[in-house]
């Protein structure tokens, strides 16, 4: 067993090829580990042994490694947090206004702009399959559909609403997003509705 192969293994996650250099793996020790079947490659430049365990949330992994300053928002905000049934077609991320717009197609992934402060409110870190993942809170995800709507679709913000209302809620958190979203007037009605 080589040494790159055993510092894959032992890292136990994705690792992207330019943090394998600053590891001491150099690329082309990666690249010979994917012929041999003992590495599989998940999207360009993302690598994880192939006798891992089985990874839980691949496509959010690997996004979060391809677009670090990137959060989960929306759809994909919503199935991380049970909110929603169906199955995002693409991994939806936030991006700051102005900031580079994480493209790839391993998976699809679809970015939003947000305003600094939209975008710095409400954010939580999680650790998926080893990979340090930004995900917006459930308040600030249901706020962000509703200011999304017409591109989401109102039949899942409103199942999402009913999710939220019959767990674990922070309603002053929830009315403390929609106002930083601008979504307070809006929600309002729905919010009296099912509370």
């Amino acid at each position: 067993m080589s040494k790159s192969e055993i510092a894959l293994r032992k890292l136990n996650r994705p690792l992207r090829v330019s943090e394998a250099v600053r590891l001491g793996i150099p690329p082309a020790a990666l690249y010979a580990l994917e012929a041999q079947g003992k590495a599989e490659r998940l999207e360009r430049g993302v690598f994880v042994a192939t006798d891992l365990h089985p990874l839980k949330h691949p496509d959010l992994a690997v996004a979060a490694l391809r677009a670090p300053r990137a959060v989960v928002c929306l759809e994909s905000a919503l199935f991380f947090h049970d909110m929603a049934t169906h199955i995002p077609s693409s991994v939806s991320v936030a991006v700051q206004r102005g900031d580079h717009r994480p493209r790839g197609t391993s998976p699809p992934v679809t970015a939003y702009s947000f305003s600094s402060r939209s975008y710095a409110s409400g954010v939580e870190t999680h650790m998926l399959d080893g990979v340090c993942v930004k995900i917006y809170s459930r308040e600030k995800t249901l706020a962000d559909c509703f200011k999304f709507r017409n591109r989401v679709g109102m039949d899942i913000v409103l199942e999402a609403l009913h999710d939220y209302c019959s767990g674990p809620r922070r309603v002053d958190e929830l009315l403390r997003q929609a106002r930083a979203c601008r979504m307070e007037q809006v929600m309002r009605p729905y919010l009296e509705a099912v509370l």
